[in-house]
């Protein structure tokens, strides 16, 4: 079980650590919440957390297949909403190297639906998925 600590750091500035090994992450306040937008804000890393997992779920099925999506990317792009401000939307788009086969993109894209983070996620959160 990981165990994770948040340290507020002043200036709209956290410190997150992970227990089990030295990582260390620095959120802070976007500009349109008064930040300065110095790092990832809680709310990029929530939207990243999706491409994350997603692409790692796909990369782990290819390689279950004998094939690799070595070099794919994503890109997470996320919609704020207000009264609440909250994430309404998350838009991604993966982005796989020309060697993957069409087909096979098409059959990873399906694999988002597997991931715990995309499975963790309200259900008023629209979540748009596309590929090259």
């Amino acid at each position: 079980m990981a165990i994770f600590s948040c340290e507020y750091r002043g200036d709209g500035q956290t410190l997150l650590r992970h227990s089990g090994n030295v990582s260390e992450v620095l959120t802070d306040l976007p500009l349109d919440n008064g930040g300065k937008g110095r790092s990832f804000s809680p709310t990029d890393l929530f939207a990243s957390s999706l491409g994350a997992c997603a692409i790692t779920i796909m990369g782990k099925y290819a390689e279950s297949q004998g094939k690799s999506i070595v070099g794919a990317t994503v890109e997470i792009e996320k919609k704020m909403g207000v009264e609440p401000r909250r994430i309404v939307a998350i838009v991604v788009k993966f982005i796989f190297p020309e060697s993957v086969p069409v087909s096979d993109r098409q059959a990873y894209l399906a694999y988002l639906k597997t991931c715990p983070v995309y499975n963790s996620l309200r259900s008023d959160i629209v979540v748009t998925c596309s590929s090259n």
